[in-house]
């Protein structure tokens, strides 16, 4: 892993979480991290336990120079698609960040600019920089929390444990019982069999 792309510039690392799901907004992060920041176990966040990533979002949060996170409604993703709203989670998780950083690496290969500022899509990104595997900690840990309160609301899709992701499991429950206002009925339009009724 690196702690830079540039070396030069105060750099930003970016990702999103809940991008492939049925139900529940996109979350992004935003993480400036220190130059000379290093860590052992930090990497992917799909690639660690919950309890881990947990731990690593107490110890970012410490040592972030500056962190943000942005959100993207449910409503919002179905007017504007999945990928733009990807990118305007990325977008206002910028936003949110007291230092405006110089150069932002995104995850993946998809991003719109970001006023102005240059930046470079890395394609496993998470996997090779420190301050976009910090970002994806940051996604997933706070877009969990997220699912795990709306779950309470709709207990019988059972968020807490699929986090919205097209498990079986989640699609037979909405076979049986149909979509509720957290669900993507475009995304849900994709699985033939499954019901459009509205709890």
């Amino acid at each position: 892993m690196k702690n830079s792309y540039t070396n030069k510039f105060i750099e930003a690392g970016c990702d999103e979480a809940g991008r492939g799901c049925l139900a529940g907004a996109v979350f992004a992060a935003a993480v400036i991290l220190p130059k000379d920041f290093s860590h052992n176990f930090l990497t992917d966040s799909k690639k660690l336990s919950e309890v881990k990533r947990n731990l690593l979002r107490t110890e970012i949060e410490q040592k972030a120079l500056s962190f943000a996170v942005g959100i993207v409604s449910e409503r919002e993703i179905e007017r504007i698609n999945i990928l733009n709203a990807s990118i305007l989670a990325m977008h206002r998780a910028l936003d949110g960040l007291n230092i405006l950083p110089e150069f932002v690496i995104v995850d993946g290969n998809k991003f719109k600019k970001y006023k102005n500022i240059p930046h470079k899509c890395i394609i496993k990104g998470d996997a090779k920089y420190f301050s976009i595997a910090a970002a994806s900690i940051l996604a997933k840990t706070y877009r969990d929390e997220y699912m795990m309160k709306i779950s309470k609301e709709f207990p019988n899709y059972e968020w807490q444990k699929n986090k919205g992701y097209p498990t079986k499991e989640h699609r037979l429950v909405i076979e049986k019982y149909g979509i509720c206002k957290y669900h993507r009925k475009t995304f849900i339009k994709s699985y033939n069999n499954l019901r459009f009724d509205f709890l």
